[in-house]
């Protein structure tokens, strides 16, 4: 019987790019006060770690539409924390043009692997019920 290999989590870029955008969004958490805390960075923090925590999830899922499930919240996250809550940081001058267009320039490459990992998760499937 063949041995099947698998990548890990930590390996996989879609969930790199992830942790990379929550690394960033920490660094700007941290430096807020209690007040813009508590009325825009919980909910920029949660929307950006959910990103990552649900690549995570959906990869550790055995059956595929399980694991689609997760990567579609992942994927609807990513647009809470960069089309919301990103942008209102930038309008409300929380942070600098610079640091939004750093997000942006991660933004774009998760969002399309994470589109494409999405597609292929379904494309196994298919090439699996094809198999049988």
């Amino acid at each position: 019987m063949e041995k099947k290999n698998y990548i890990l989590l930590k390996e996989l870029k879609v969930y790199q790019l992830a942790r990379q955008l929550s690394t960033k969004a920490w660094l700007i958490y941290s430096k807020m006060n209690f007040e813009d805390k508590k009325h825009i960075g919980d909910q920029f923090i949660r929307s950006i770690d959910s990103v990552g925590a649900n690549i995570a999830e959906g990869y550790h899922r055995f059956y595929y539409l399980d694991k689609c499930r997760f990567y579609y919240n992942s994927r609807a996250s990513l647009a809470e924390a960069i089309e919301h809550w990103l942008e209102l940081l930038l309008e409300r001058q929380k942070i600098s043009l610079d640091t939004f267009n750093e997000f942006i320039v991660i933004h774009k490459d998760l969002q399309v692997r994470l589109n494409n990992f999405i597609r292929e998760t379904k494309n196994e499937n298919q090439n699996k019920q094809g198999n049988e």
